[in-house]
């Protein structure tokens, strides 16, 4: 009798995973391979095993008898093996959170405001994740985001936590008087934030202003900075600079402050139930910004 040749577990994964979602894009999304690649594997199972395990129609696929046969089997093997290996992982009571933000929310918001959520909660760590682009749910190890935009992410829970304002900051020991005066200083900008200055002075009837110097930066963080230390004027949400504010580092020398486009906004996914720790994340956070 000639020996048969093993599957690969590749192969023996596309064809559960195809067998579960009858549908070869859902099933490949759930692998994160291409249709084609799927289809490929399990046309690679069918000549190994010598059977066909589905029927190809023009609404998907249909298991055929061999393929129902199998398939409890082999999703059972799966998961036995998930669960074994889960064995390995560390058995800590210390619950760990994924956020994904930007860096200035994180730098100039979230962190000083931490410590408070570590009291409350010391079995809970939470872990930054800081990044211009927006996470992918599906691909990545995240559990929440906390985002700046209109809020308009399919998908998504989404959050509101707080608006967006904007007004320019500066060392106290720049002195102006009137926004007109902003053009013998240094403007200080943020390079993902290019129109921020533009809309601010639109807003205080400045059409055209042209400042002695302009500076860009990588981040608001940057900017603040640079701020701080005198090189310029910024023009930021003034909960990202809260505490200097109050320290007397830096001042707002002008009344004017305006709503900005966007919001910040705490994001997860709709189709994962939130587990405990993301409960409580949730919650502290919507108090802190309610705040």
């Amino acid at each position: 009798m000639p020996e048969r040749k093993t599957p690969s577990l590749n192969a023996l994964r596309a064809f559960a995973a195809a067998g579960k979602c009858l549908n070869l894009k859902k099933a490949a999304d759930e692998l994160f391979v291409t249709p084609s690649a799927l289809s490929h594997q399990v046309r690679g199972l069918e000549e190994t095993l010598g059977i066909s395990l589905f029927h190809r129609t023009r609404h998907g696929l249909e298991l055929t008898e061999s393929g129902r046969s199998i398939l409890p089997g082999i999703r059972a093997a799966f998961d036995s093996i998930e669960e074994t290996l889960s064995l390995l992982q560390p058995n800590h009571e210390q619950h760990i959170l994924t956020v994904s933000m930007l860096s200035t929310f994180a730098m100039r918001w979230f962190i000083p405001r931490l410590p408070r959520f570590q009291k409350q909660h010391p079995d809970i760590e939470v872990r930054i994740s800081t990044s211009v682009d927006l996470v992918d749910f599906r691909r990545e190890d995240i559990d929440c985001a906390i985002r700046s935009g209109q809020g308009n992410w399919p998908g998504l829970v989404i959050e509101h936590l707080f608006s967006e304002q904007l007004t320019p900051v500066c060392s106290p020991a720049i002195r102006l008087h009137s926004p007109g005066e902003l053009k013998q200083q240094t403007l200080l900008h943020a390079r993902l934030r290019p129109d921020d200055w533009q809309v601010w002075l639109h807003s205080a009837g400045i059409s055209k202003l042209q400042a002695v110097h302009e500076q860009t930066f990588e981040t608001r963080n940057f900017a603040i900075a640079a701020a701080i230390e005198g090189i310029g004027v910024a023009v930021v949400d003034p909960a990202l600079v809260s505490e200097e504010i109050l320290s007397g580092r830096l001042i707002q020398p002008f009344a004017q402050s305006i709503p900005g486009e966007n919001g910040y906004h705490l994001v997860y996914p709709e189709k994962h139930r939130p587990n405990p720790a993301l409960k409580a994340f949730r919650v502290w956070l919507l108090d802190e910004a309610r705040k």
